[in-house]
Order: structure tokens, then sequence, then C-alpha cells
């Protein structure tokens, strides 16, 4: 039985932790078979051959059987596996492309969606927390080069293509940071970032680029760690309106709300990580994050006790579907997966 066969009969937990290196401890183990985690996002420090990645998840497996195996790998400065990977560029170098050759520009984002889900699905990592969805204002190193493009009709084109390739391998898409990180100079993760601008002028420049993506199939999203206190004095991650009023009710999202880390400088608003925790679950989200913060994790855990489990069936949708899964020595044979792979190296300069 693979781990995507009984969801349907499985209580995922709230929790999504980390773990320290390139293989898991007594301890460690102990902690992902605990009901009320049932996430796992992985590092560049968990990561030293492919071999060595596929013996870990195997082991997270063996340790959970039912959990979501995450990582960030959107490209350019945010990929965690590198060698023996397919380097990924940075998405502004699409959104580059795009203004010269449409065509070939929507063709690669596809391409390299399909790509980057296909080389991590084929070691059995259910998703990348990709893509973004942020417009690139100028403004904020964070974003930056993450961002496909300063154009809002132009990331909507590259980031639907982006989804619909990383769909074709079983790979669940997350869009971030909702509703908007792009207008602030401020990092949320040292720092509180607040944005200023109204909810009109949020819904007309940002929200204006999740709404179609949203309608065009994507699977999750992950809120800023940002204060728009013209809307809202609560962090979008931890705010009733951002979630429900708007993402669930007047965009008609129904997908999987992923906190961003709460260990981030950007969630200390919401108090101790109990508290942080309560406020997001609270607000909407489905899953809460606690990265690089073992004893904050373990509050959490320690809170969550408290509460009753909630069966969430949203949460086993993010689980890779095995079915369209392409072994590792097939996919690099494939023409696709060649062209793809000199294209990016050319873009990567």
């Amino acid at each position: 039985m693979n781990h995507t066969d009984s969801v349907n009969n499985v209580i995922f937990g709230p929790l999504m932790l980390d773990v320290a290196g390139l293989s898991l401890t007594h301890e460690e183990k102990k902690i992902l078979n605990h009901p009320l985690v049932g996430g796992l996002i992985l590092f560049s420090r968990n990561y030293s051959s492919p071999e060595q990645l596929k013996a870990l998840v195997s082991d997270i497996r063996l340790a959970s059987p039912n959990i979501i195996i995450a990582v960030d790998h959107e490209g350019g400065r945010v990929q965690r596996f590198k060698e023996g990977f397919t380097r990924i560029p940075a998405m502004a170098s699409l959104g580059v492309l795009y203004k010269d050759n449409q065509e070939l520009a929507i063709q690669l984002s596809r391409d390299c969606g399909w790509l980057m889900a296909a080389e991590l699905v084929a070691y059995d990592i259910d998703i990348s927390f990709a893509p973004i969805l942020d417009r690139d204002y100028g403004i904020s190193s964070i974003i930056g080069d993450r961002a496909f493009s300063d154009n809002p009709d132009e990331i909507v084109i590259l980031t639907q293509a982006f989804v619909d390739g990383m769909a074709e391998v079983g790979m669940a898409s997350t869009g971030k940071h909702f509703p908007g990180h792009g207008g602030v100079a401020a990092d949320s993760h040292i720092d509180i970032p607040v944005d200023d601008r109204s909810l009109d002028e949020l819904r007309k420049n940002d929200i204006s680029i999740f709404e179609p993506i949203i309608a065009g199939g994507l699977n999750a999203i992950m809120p800023a760690h940002i204060i728009y206190p013209k809307v809202d004095s609560q962090a979008a991650g931890f705010s009733r309106y951002w979630l429900q009023t708007m993402l669930r009710g007047e965009l008609n999202f129904d997908g999987v709300i992923f906190s961003d880390d709460l260990g981030m400088e950007g969630a200390t608003v919401a108090g101790s990580f109990p508290e942080r925790a309560e406020a997001a679950l609270s607000a909407g989200c489905d899953m809460v994050l606690v990265c690089n913060n073992p004893d904050g994790a373990q509050e959490v855990l320690s809170y969550l006790e408290s509460k009753k489990p909630v069966n969430n069936p949203r949460l086993g949708t993010m689980l890779l579907k095995q079915d369209k899964k392409i072994p590792l020595n097939d996919l690099q044979k494939m023409p696709r997966w060649q062209r793809t792979f000199k294209k990016l190296a050319e873009l990567s300069g």
C-alpha cells in the first residue's frame, strides 16, 4: 500500500515541522509518528546526495506512512537540493523571456513546473511550495527576482502555465504569499512588515493575480506575515478577514491554507508559539509550519494535544499522485526533460 491509498481514512495532523540533519534520530521518528504531525519540510541541511535523500524520505515514510513531505524548491535563490538536480533559474528570467517571446516563455514556464515537480516526485516528495504569485515592485529584497514579473497579467499567464506543469506529474501547487508580499521592503523573516495600501489598491494590483489562478485550479495558498492596517489589524496569516471573508468567501478558494513559518519574526505579533498556532488555525489555516525551532514545535504540539483532533480531508489532497510519477531514470531520458534542462541551463547563465 502506498501513502495515498488510505487518505480518506486518515486524520492529518495540523502541524508541519522539520528535522535536524541528513538522517532521522530516534526522537525525530517518534515525533513524526505523532498523530498531530501531518507534515515535514526539508531544507538544504537535509540533503547531501540523491542516494541520501532517497534513504531519508524512505525513513520518513516508515516513521509516518501518511505525512506531507514538502520543500521550498521554487528556483533561483530558493532551491534546497542542488547537486543531482536541475538548477531552476529565478522565475524573473521567465518574465524577461516573456517580453521577447511570449509563446516560448509560456511553454518553458509549463515545462519548468513539470521538470521541477517531476524531479521531486521521483524521490517521493509531495510538494514544493511554489509558485510565487507576488508582484515585483522593485522594493522587496526577499521577493525580487523570485517573482515572475512586475506585470500582473504576465504573472497570471506564466504562473498558470507553471501550475499546469506541476499538475502533469501529480504535484499540488501552493501560491504564495497571499494577498501579496511584494509591496513592502521589510523581510518578514527578520522584521514585522506593514503594508499601508488600501484594499482597493491591493485588489487591483495583487489580489487580481491570485483570483484567476485560484479559478484555474490552485491547490493551496500560503498567506504573508504582513499587516495591512487599512484592511485588518491582524497579519494576513492570523486574520479571519483575509482567510475567511476574502479567500474562502469572496475568492471561493476551497483548497489548503498553509501558514508561513511561525518561527519568523513576522509571526511574533501573535504571541508565543502556542498562541501563534491558535491564531493561525482559528483564522482558517489548515496546517501550521514551525521550522528551525524544535522547542517551538514541541510547544505547538503540546498545545494541539489539548485540543480535539479534527478530520480535515483537504490536507490529503496535497499528497503526490503516485499514478503520474515518472521514475528518475525514465525521466532523464525523455526528450522533454532534456530539452527543458538545456533551456533552463541557458536561462541560468
